[in-house]
């Protein structure tokens, strides 16, 4: 079958796609007289939203000559999806990521990335310079290095910025003035979406993203098998339904909450990133939702102790999905085990979750054992699970139920985060 390169993200894609699956481009089709979309939509309020079709002008990047990977269509399909490559979040002062860009459905099948050369340099869309200064972490889907901007002239003590590279460039080149703008229209201190610096592609084979320090992850908490108190998991369960909130707004949904892609800024602990947009899905393009259709996609992707029975069964993720997975994972902060948490096959786990769905009583009760059940908990994952598969959630209840809980424990959003 013949392929055709995105003109934006250099993503290889199908004759049939409309919109790119990387960065939501808008394809052009058979017997279109203009000339190749260039631009690539910005993660504000979708057009059938806000009732225009404004986009943010990018710069072309060369399409790749190699494989690259090809995520799910924004439609439903009954072809199985390609998995994307997981995403490693760092606490370093400037980091970049490098991911191989080779297609394969699963990462174990992927052949291990060749590293780059400490003290090379790779040059984002804007032309800015990034020299390799230390590697940091390899996988067999990514690299991590410690870089600096060549040319740069100031301290690294100073610098508060990170680099690294990830699949979903659209969520994470959302333009400032439209979070900013979203932050002022909902009456918000602080929106936890990444900024996203600079991206490229490096030697046809890579591709990069910048962005700045997000802090600590919230894995390195978990990894030392502390529980977090309520107080702490409704500060993280608010600050993150906020962001999905935005993301869901704007057609798309994260599809892979967990620990490893929340971070707490150093110093601001108040501040919590949602990060790791690799599974990120667009469920509504055009404003129109995907029909629920199950093996539509690559089955069980993502964390598999906290996705949703979605995902278990290939159906594109939507917005409930997301919700449902911010349950467990306030479930397992809290108690620290879920049904399915010494499961290692992902049917089991599958099967354990459907078990639980219609049952939330039943699941609380497995968590919390002897222990007294969190109201909270009980009426968020109540509302959440009932949830149908293209239904708009009541984002405002379930954030008034949380910060009322947070009221009551003497807590609050702008306070710190402790552990």
């Amino acid at each position: 079958m013949p392929f055709h390169f995105c003109p934006q993200c250099g993503t290889k894609l199908q004759p049939d796609f409309r919109f790119c699956p990387m960065c939501g481009e808008k394809l052009l089709c058979p017997g279109d007289e203009s000339g190749p979309v260039s631009s690539m939509t910005s993660l504000g309020p979708s057009p059938h939203e806000r009732g225009d079709t404004s986009v943010a002008k990018t710069s072309n990047v060369t399409p790749p000559k190699r494989d690259t990977v090809v995520e799910p269509t924004l439609e439903a399909s009954s072809s199985p999806a390609v998995k994307s490559p997981r995403l490693g979040e760092l606490k370093h002062k400037k980091t970049f990521l490098l991911k191989n860009a080779a297609k394969a459905k699963k990462a174990k099948q992927m052949p291990a990335v060749e590293p780059l050369q400490e003290g090379e340099e790779v040059a984002d869309t804007t032309g800015k310079k990034w020299r390799l200064v230390k590697r940091l972490s390899q996988s067999t889907t990514e690299l991590i290095y410690e870089v600096s901007q060549s040319g740069s002239q100031s301290s690294s003590k100073e610098s508060n910025q990170i680099l690294k590279l990830q699949q979903m460039t659209l969520l994470l080149k959302s333009a400032v003035s439209l979070v900013d703008k979203w932050i002022k229209q909902n009456k918000m201190d602080f929106l936890g979406i990444p900024s996203c610096v600079g991206f490229g592609l490096h030697a046809d084979s890579y591709r990069f993203l910048i962005f700045s320090n997000m802090g600590e992850p919230l894995q390195s908490v978990t990894d030392e098998d502390k529980l977090l108190s309520e107080k702490a998991v409704l500060q993280l369960a608010c600050r993150i339904l906020n962001v999905l909130q935005y993301i869901h707004s704007n057609e798309y949904v994260h599809a892979n909450i967990n620990a490893e892609n929340i971070y707490i800024k150093q110093g601001e602990k108040s501040k919590v990133f949602l990060a790791g947009y690799y599974h990120a899905f667009r469920y509504c393009p055009a404003g129109q939702h995907v029909q629920y259709r199950e093996a539509s996609r690559t089955p069980h992707e993502g964390a598999i102790e906290f996705i949703s029975l979605d995902t278990h069964k290939g159906a594109g993720p939507s917005r409930r999905s997301d919700l449902q997975s911010l349950g467990y994972c306030m479930l397992c902060w809290h108690t620290g085990t879920l049904p399915w948490s010494g499961l290692a096959n992902p049917d089991q786990v599958a099967t354990q979750k459907q078990r639980y769905m219609d049952n939330v009583p039943a699941l609380l009760s497995y968590c919390f054992g002897k222990k007294s059940v969190s109201s909270a908990f009980q009426t968020y994952l109540t509302a959440v699970m009932a949830l149908q598969y293209s239904e708009l959630p009541d984002y405002s209840a379930l954030q008034a139920g949380l910060s009322a809980a947070l009221l009551q424990l003497g807590g609050s959003l702008e306070q710190p985060i402790t552990f």
